[in-house]
């Protein structure tokens, strides 16, 4: 995609700091880290959503190289306590840049990130709820 910054690194019309590239992906420090050591690994074709990605290889060489990188983190002088794997999938989910594009994050105690419940999430739905849900998503697989 013309305009897409990810498409822009991967052309090399823009500078990234890579970790990682090979014929499928590149992964490279994010410029704007929740916490040092933020990664992005993305496919090097412009895909907006991870449903796009037409190839189910190319799904799992995104988790694969995520995990590589996870493993090299934690070898590293980062030192992570954990890595968080997070792939916002469409804006509705926080994804601000139209390109899938898993994020690798090191992660410390009292690091200050973290998810924000909604006041709902205490509340657990009623068996019959999950079994109709699980049942419509379940019909949809095939």
């Amino acid at each position: 995609m013309k305009n897409c910054i990810f498409c822009k690194i991967i052309k090399e019309e823009i500078t990234s700091s890579k970790v990682y590239e090979d014929e499928y992906f590149i992964a490279f420090m994010d410029i704007q880290p929740i916490n040092s050591g933020h990664v992005l690994v993305i496919p090097k074709i412009h895909q907006e959503l991870i449903i796009n990605l037409l190839d189910d290889n190319l799904v799992k060489g995104l988790m694969y190289i995520g995990c590589k990188i996870s493993k090299a983190m934690r070898k590293s002088n980062l030192k992570p306590e954990g890595v968080n794997f997070f792939l916002a999938d469409g804006e509705a989910a926080g994804q601000e840049i139209s390109h899938v594009h898993l994020h690798v994050i090191p992660r410390f105690k009292n690091d200050g990130f973290g998810f924000v419940f909604p006041k709902s999430y205490g509340r657990k739905p009623e068996k019959v709820t999950l079994d109709k849900i699980a049942r419509d998503i379940s019909s949809n697989l095939r």
